[in-house]
């Protein structure tokens, strides 16, 4: 059931309800200006003047457009501090990147000056190990005695046996010391391969047993050596064990 339907009452309007709320109003002034005193009313030059209801609308007004501003204060400054945020997060964000950026290049130039360095080393090593290997390299003596000692230094690396008696024998029996000795009489020059060199090795024989590090040249001393001891170890055990023609 409505308001408007109840018996006994009848239903009030918002202008209804304002107009008492005015009637309120008034009658509290006027209420108050009849407790003042009559001898200080008397005094009074100007007298309370009743307040009016467009005064009392307009408080009510005042006081709606203060609560607005506040809160369009609180929005204002809340929208703020979320712009603030923004920014200082970019800024934040920004500055990240480039320290991982500087960083990056700070590990990738190091790991290159670390490669520079360690090839540099390496490259240093390799040439103080060839300079320590030249110094430990003895010198021969271009002579018999030189190419007998630097044959017999191969032919230990290589595991060739013989000795520096054994060889120098058979070099004074075959050649009398002389390198560029050949043999144009044996069977061997008719067959047209003479004997050639310290020890008079054939070529097929120098081909079949010349030693690696050695020059290939049936006329060069150290290698006409080498290539004969190996020869003699293979055939004889070794050029010690050889006394006549071989």
């Amino acid at each position: 059931m409505s308001a408007s339907s109840t018996p006994g009452h009848s239903r009030l309007t918002k202008t209804h309800k304002m107009s008492i709320a005015g009637v309120s109003v008034l009658g509290a002034a006027a209420l108050a200006f009849s407790l003042v005193p009559a001898q200080q009313a008397d005094a009074t030059t100007v007298a309370a003047e009743p307040v009016s209801w467009t005064q009392a609308v307009d408080a009510v007004h005042t006081k709606n457009v203060q609560g607005l501003t506040q809160q369009h204060q609180v929005v204002e400054k809340a929208v703020k501090a979320a712009e603030a945020k923004k920014i200082a997060d970019a800024k934040a964000a920004a500055a990240k990147k480039t320290a991982a950026a500087k960083a990056a290049k700070a590990k990738k130039d190091a790991e290159a000056k670390a490669k520079a360095e360690a090839a540099a080393k390496k490259e240093r090593a390799k040439k103080e190990a060839a300079s320590r290997s030249a110094a430990r390299k003895p010198v021969y003596a271009n002579n018999l005695d030189g190419w007998i000692r630097e044959a017999l230094s191969i032919m230990k690396r290589e595991g060739i046996p013989g000795s520096y008696a054994g060889i120098h024998r058979n070099i004074m029996r075959e050649s009398s010391g002389n390198p560029r000795a050949i043999n144009n009489w044996d069977i061997n020059a008719q067959n047209g391969i003479p004997s050639k060199g310290l020890l008079q090795v054939i070529q097929p024989t120098f081909n079949a047993y010349h030693v690696k590090g050695t020059k290939f040249d049936l006329y060069d001393p150290v290698a006409n050596i080498v290539a004969a001891c190996n020869y003699a170890a293979d055939r004889y055990g070794s050029m010690d064990n050889v006394n006549s023609a071989y």
